[in-house]
């Protein structure tokens, strides 16, 4: 496994089935050729990722949606055209090209394109779509630098794409059009509101199966450090806790509170997000005994954020 920023090997090493950790504007993200069985099986073998998880399929441009998706309904066109490149993955009727391992059986693929030019570069290169979920252990903290991929996963990698860090640092929105309905899995890099100014309100999900996920990242417990996460309100007195830490947008700051890492002192939620996984990394590997956590303003940007906690902290 090396860390570096070449394209070419890059590209070859996806052409013969490799593994390749690519950078976005949302996570770094574990890549394989999405035509090739056998390396998707390699994405699930190195995450211990269970087979009923689908994965999202990454095109360079929008262009090349007929190579993965076997119709491209309007209303998604018009999201695509508006929000790619960028945070946004659409769920489509894939193309018979595409393996049932990428889709987990299911008849429908997630499709996105990224906002980050090195991988763009780097797929126009390869000439191939990839198969890619966040570069980290199946449930655990979602990777945005180069260095977490090398820690969390190291050699299970070929190669690891160092792009800097992520930008937006939540993974994608994911939208499942049907018809008229746009139906929103998950909340992630585009707000609610920024669709909604588009094509009018959106529905969320009736029911989410526990065991067959229509998309990435709607699993109960998922996003989790290894310490113990819990998210209290900003008037829980957690001062007692001298082997606590607390991630906050912006405070108050508890005394006693042994780590504290505040996101966005002038309450930017966009500065915040970009850094909160960062943030829980460093508090996962300070030794604490728990990670105490503010809820985030409950709009924007900030509904993914709660939506993480939520599912870090499930069980806990």
């Amino acid at each position: 496994m090396t860390v570096d920023v070449d394209l070419q090997r890059a590209a070859e090493t996806l052409k013969q089935g490799g593994l390749v950790a690519i950078p976005t504007e949302t996570v770094y993200g574990l890549a394989a050729n999405a035509f090739d069985s056998q390396a998707v099986a390699r994405i699930f073998a190195a995450k211990d990722r269970p087979f009923f998880d689908p994965l999202i399929v990454h095109l360079a441009d929008i262009d090349w949606w007929p190579r993965v998706a076997s119709s491209f309904p309007p209303l998604a066109r018009k999201l695509a055209e508006q929000f790619w490149p960028g945070p946004l993955t659409l769920i489509l009727p894939k193309s018979d090209a595409i393996p049932d391992l990428v889709t987990s059986g299911m008849p429908t693929v997630g499709v996105r394109v990224p906002d980050h030019p090195l991988t763009r570069k780097l797929l126009k290169l390869a000439d191939l779509p990839v198969a890619a979920p966040s570069a980290n252990p199946f449930g655990r903290l979602s990777p945005t630098t180069a260095e977490h991929v090398r820690q969390q996963l190291g050699n299970r990698v070929d190669v690891i794409l160092d792009g800097g860090p992520c930008r937006v640092g939540v993974e994608s929105t994911i939208l499942q059009v049907c018809d008229d309905e746009v139906m929103l899995l998950r909340p992630g890099g585009i707000p609610q509101e920024a669709i909604e100014a588009l094509i009018g309100k959106i529905s969320l999900p009736r029911q989410v199966s526990k065991t067959e996920p229509t998309a990435p990242g709607m699993l109960d417990s998922h996003y989790a450090p290894r310490t113990r996460l819990m998210i209290v309100d900003a008037s829980v007195d957690i001062s007692d806790c001298s082997r606590a830490g607390l991630i906050s947008l912006a405070g108050p700051v508890p005394a006693g509170v042994a780590a504290v890492e505040l996101l966005s002192p002038s309450g930017d939620v966009v500065e915040a997000a970009a850094r909160f996984f960062q943030a829980l990394h460093r508090l996962d590997q300070a030794g604490l005994d728990v990670i105490f956590a503010h809820r985030f303003p409950d709009q924007g940007l900030g509904r993914a954020l709660n939506d993480r906690l939520r599912r870090a902290a499930h069980g806990s």
